[in-house]
């Protein structure tokens, strides 16, 4: 099982361990900080086992009693909420190292390939709700992703898109005509394919559930599934072998790059005013 800790922001837990060191080498109690900032114990206890983000008040009156001089007041900038869960974080980190990226989708656009209306719609439905900080947040950063699709050396990226990604107006008729377009203009790049997977062409091994194959550089092979509100990354050969055989069964009943152009265009047509 996961340590609990590491699903807070790493900056969270090293605040909260700056802020605990400072106050027992100043042996002053929680109790006494508490009281004098206003704020309960809890929140005291909580700040320094990283489980939330430290109040401007506390941090100022904290550096003041532990005698810190500005030396925690000083980590305020830093305590960045992550864009995405933790769970995500290893996933990402890969990502940006891919040297080559497999993906097939079951029900959404993939991430790298989503527009900027398509991602906010998807962010701004979820549930439970989202601040706008937050929401704002992972939009920027999923914006952020697309530089895969570019980046030098290009990452080989091939991407199978089931059809009933493409027949979910996410974000309303304009929004989604708009998502269709962007398909059809990143799959002109030479180091990315799409293709769609039609409803009567769909296998078995598709209705699995989506999944991400990729290659770091140092050909280091993960594959990442998801579900619900979990995701698994994992690298054993075993799984990434089944994984990816999978991927290819799936990738022969889809149409060709060509195919998928042309089938993206008709649906684009379709929702011409």
């Amino acid at each position: 099982m996961a340590d609990e800790s590491s699903q807070f922001p790493a900056s969270y837990r090293y605040f909260g361990s700056q802020f605990q060191l400072w106050r027992q080498n100043a042996q002053v109690r929680r109790e006494t900080i508490a009281e004098a900032a206003n704020y309960s114990v809890d929140t005291v206890k909580s700040v320094e086992q990283g489980r939330r983000r430290v109040p401007p008040r506390l941090a100022e009156i904290a550096d003041e009693m532990f005698g810190a001089r500005g030396m925690l007041l000083a980590g305020l900038s830093h305590l960045k909420r992550e864009p995405f869960p933790a769970r995500s974080q290893d996933y990402f980190r890969y990502e940006s190292e891919a040297i080559a990226l497999n993906w097939f989708e079951l029900a959404l656009i993939p991430g790298p390939l989503q527009t900027e209306a398509y991602a906010l719609a998807l962010m701004s439905d979820f549930s439970p709700p989202l601040d706008d900080e937050t929401i704002q947040d992972r939009v920027a950063a999923r914006m952020e992703r697309k530089a895969l699709l570019t980046r030098k050396p290009l990452v080989g990226c091939s991407f199978i898109i089931y059809e009933a990604a493409l027949r979910c107006p996410v974000g309303g008729r304009e929004a989604f005509r708009e998502q269709m377009l962007h398909l059809l203009e990143v799959s002109k790049q030479r180091n990315i394919s799409v293709q769609v997977l039609p409803f009567e062409r769909v296998t078995p091994s598709a209705l699995g559930g989506p999944m991400v194959l990729l290659e770091t550089r140092d050909h280091e092979h993960f594959v990442l599934v998801e579900g619900q509100s979990m995701s698994q990354l994992a690298s054993d050969p075993v799984e990434v072998s089944s994984l990816t055989q999978r991927y290819g069964m799936i990738r022969m009943q889809a149409l060709s790059a060509d195919e998928s152009a042309h089938f993206i265009g008709r649906m684009v047509d379709e929702r011409e005013p």
